[in-house]
């Protein structure tokens, strides 16, 4: 339900068409937290516009399609404001890193390293991604609460990487300081039922 209160929030600081709003707004703001493609945003703006939360305006253009300008209704802000109002359940960690780390017992250590250094790359350039982020210094408008919570977001992204570049850097040392698969016993050993 998130996509629709992220939709909902953009088309109240200005309305906009569905490709504006993914490639103006949703890729230079929320993408980093809450992801979504430009075919699940016109399905939520579809639905959003018949719960009557938006309207759409046809702009006519010359030798192009005409525009579907959205914008938010009188009820579509209060609906927004009701959620962001709400207390939110802790989201659900799903991380396929994870799962081959847990059930890599068989995987011999030379992949496991190769896996962990390309998510450890792979957080680094996003760590690299939020750092080019324009958004102004919160000290330069201290009283600038859009400011001020843009921020929040940001700070908590860059937290999480780094959070996840330390961790994987840790399980680089651990992993190559492993036995390798070809050293151990098998592991089902330990989990054979006793004659």
């Amino acid at each position: 339900m998130s996509l629709k209160f992220a939709i909902l929030g953009l088309l109240n600081v200005m309305p906009m068409t569905g490709y504006d709003l993914k490639h103006q707004a949703f890729d230079a703001t929320v993408r980093h937290f809450w992801p979504a493609d430009q075919s699940q945003i016109y399905r939520t703006l579809t639905q959003l516009a018949e719960d009557e939360l938006v309207t759409v305006t046809i702009e006519a253009q010359d030798e192009r399609p005409d525009r579907k300008v959205y914008a938010i209704t009188e009820s579509g802000q209060v609906a927004l404001t009701e959620w962001l109002k709400l207390d939110q359940a802790v989201p659900t960690l799903r991380d396929p890193l994870l799962v081959q780390l847990f059930l890599g017992q068989e995987v011999p250590r030379a992949d496991l390293l190769r896996v962990v250094a390309h998510q450890l790359a792979a957080h680094q350039a996003q760590l690299a991604v939020f750092g080019q982020i324009p958004i102004p210094p919160a000290e330069s408008r201290p009283d600038d609460r859009w400011l001020a919570l843009q921020h929040l977001t940001l700070d908590f992204g860059v937290a999480l990487e780094q959070a996840y570049v330390s961790w994987l850097e840790k399980c680089q040392e651990v992993i190559a300081n492993l036995p390798d698969v070809d050293e151990v016993p098998d592991f089902r050993e330990r989990f054979s039922a006793p004659s």
